[in-house]
């Protein structure tokens, strides 16, 4: 079921576009039946599971963190994952500095702008990001941006928040990380409205209940 799923999927993402499999609360095996589809990058929420998955699947998997991260989690995350997509505050920033220079590293991480009618949902404002311009941050990579839409049935809402994000994107691209070859991704669409983003220009796409089974409940 699962590499049919993902067969399904690859045929209307675009190859130039990276499919990240939400993978929080799944088993072992149903990872493993997706990476051995060809599954390769994989996304979790929680910083604990993570780390108890990681070594006991491939090394060459690509671990991409896409939940709300705690400062007191940072440890956790940086290093072990490839890609932070949800750095959201300048104090998470700080963090992952801090730590990624006691660990010698360069931390790759997307900025998550708040696009959503949700309070909910996390980010930087449009407005806050110059801020981040300003900070020194030698460890940290920033790779581009990434933004959840509302998580409502009017379509042309959630178009226009993916199309404002994407013209964010575009603007720091000419300006600030003009001649940046890591700020490559806008990463925004998931199960629900994956086929909007894709449209309004998504390089990223986060996608979880269309690949596994329903996920158990919260523990």
């Amino acid at each position: 079921m699962i590499a049919g799923n993902l067969k399904r999927l690859r045929e209307r993402i675009p190859g130039e576009v990276s499919l990240v499999a939400v993978s929080k609360l799944q088993p072992i095996s149903l990872i493993l039946e997706a990476y051995n589809a060809g599954q390769h990058i994989f996304g979790e929420n929680r910083s604990r599971e993570m780390l108890q998955k990681i070594p006991l699947l491939p090394d060459d998997i690509q671990w991409h963190f896409i939940g709300h991260l705690q400062t007191n989690k940072v440890k956790e995350v940086v290093g072990n994952a490839v890609l932070i997509q949800s750095v959201d505050r300048i104090r998470l920033l700080n963090a992952i500095q801090v730590y990624a220079r006691q660990l010698g590293i360069i931390q790759d991480i997307l900025l998550q702008v708040h696009i959503a009618r949700e309070d909910t949902k996390h980010g930087f404002s449009p407005a806050e990001l110059s801020a981040v311009f300003r900070l020194s941050l030698p460890n940290v990579r920033i790779c581009g941006l990434m933004g959840m839409a509302t998580f409502t049935d009017d379509k042309e809402l959630v178009r226009n928040e993916f199309r404002m994000l994407r013209s964010l994107f575009d603007t720091f691209k000419a300006g600030p990380f003009a001649g940046d070859q890591a700020f490559v991704h806008c990463s925004m669409g998931m199960t629900g409205d994956f086929d909007i983003a894709l449209e309004e220009g998504s390089t990223m796409v986060r996608v979880g209940s269309a690949i596994f089974p329903p996920r158990p409940q919260k523990p």
